[in-house]
């Protein structure tokens, strides 16, 4: 996760499937499952996963073959990916997707200012992040003036359940929405750290929509502990999380609640302020 000087900007907006309605409910018409499960297909490849064969994604997105087969070879034709004989990855194209949802969104513009501020100030990494599924998304960064920054690459993506940023989303979900995304989450230890026990994600989540923030400790990379607090709009709805990525030789838990909480609290409430109405 630490590489030199590198930052990256973008954003993203999701809506809760919980306002759209299930299959099981009154807006079944309107629901066209063929293309939930061709985004279900995108969502498998992540980070960790860059490349896969048709056999893993079938099992990644829990469905046959023949269904991964036909959705892996529809994306390859349109060019979103790209197949070797063996392994199927996305190209730089499916970007595009998200790249249109931002040019009608201002949040970037909001964003940005505020985020190279609080990077200034803390001289640490700093990113805005939404909810994607299960996992984060990393839509915005700024980095530091010292050599070793935490990088995300642009729309990169990580697992909510073991990141700060994702609890502080997840804890904004109303409960039928949370309880559908922890139904499904597969608790996979990242390091030895992470907690793999749903009753304690639980726990920390209701503790992180009760203090209006989250701290998580080395649970995605050994050496790494982050602090994130939600960013709201202007009708209270949360709409992504700011983070701070810091790095346990510099900061312990007891110091981030003193130095990077307030800053953190304070450019999140400038960037509500800055949206409109």
């Amino acid at each position: 996760m630490y590489r030199t000087g590198e930052t990256m900007t973008t954003t993203a907006k999701t809506k809760k499937l919980a306002d759209i309605g299930s299959p099981e409910d009154d807006n079944a018409r309107d629901y066209v499952t063929s293309f939930a499960r061709g985004l279900d297909v995108i969502r498998t490849f992540t980070r960790s996963k860059p490349s896969m064969t048709m056999s893993e994604v079938a099992e990644q997105a829990d469905m046959n073959r023949a269904a991964a087969r036909r959705f892996l070879l529809t994306l390859v034709r349109e060019g979103y990916a790209q197949f070797d004989g063996k392994y199927f990855s996305l190209n730089p194209k499916i970007l595009e997707l998200g790249f249109s949802a931002l040019a009608s969104m201002n949040l970037p513009e909001v964003v940005q200012p505020v985020l190279n501020d609080l990077a200034e100030k803390l001289q640490e990494s700093c990113f805005c992040v939404v909810l994607s599924g299960d996992s984060c998304v990393y839509i915005a960064a700024a980095k530091s003036r010292r050599v070793i920054n935490a990088s995300i690459e642009l729309g990169g993506r990580a697992p909510a359940y073991c990141m700060s940023s994702g609890r502080v989303l997840l804890g904004a979900l109303n409960d039928r929405a949370l309880d559908a995304a922890l139904e499904n989450v597969k608790l996979v230890p990242v390091t030895e750290k992470t907690v793999t026990s749903k009753l304690e994600l639980r726990s920390a989540i209701r503790d992180a929509r009760t203090r209006g923030y989250s701290v998580v400790d080395q649970e995605y990379e050994i050496g790494l502990r982050s602090i994130s607090v939600p960013v709201a709009d202007r009708s209270g709805a949360v709409i992504a999380a700011l983070n701070v990525c810091c790095p346990s030789p510099r900061y312990t838990i007891e110091e981030m609640m003193q130095k990077v909480l307030p800053v953190l609290l304070d450019s999140a409430s400038r960037i509500t302020q800055a949206l409109p109405h």
